[in-house]
């Protein structure tokens, strides 16, 4: 179920994943980490969100949107 935020995968996610559409592949190395450590910290508010199951816990998967830049005052 993508883009519902589950509090008890959160609890046992070891792996953070950030997808980048093609619009953002000009962007700086430092600007991508800068975005995705922001979006990670508030993965609640992010447009697009999953989880994918892991023998260890769940990777939580970010998928970059315009909506998200624009919430994070980014570009």
């Amino acid at each position: 179920m993508p883009n519902v935020f589950d509090s008890y995968r959160e609890a046992l996610v070891v792996e953070n994943h950030t997808l980048w559409p093609e619009d953002y592949e000009d962007w700086s190395r430092a600007d991508k980490m800068r975005v995705e450590a922001l979006l990670h910290a508030t993965p609640r508010e992010a447009a697009e969100l999953d989880y994918l199951r892991q023998h260890t816990g769940f990777a939580r998967i970010i998928t970059v949107t315009a909506g998200d830049v624009d919430r994070l005052s980014v570009s």
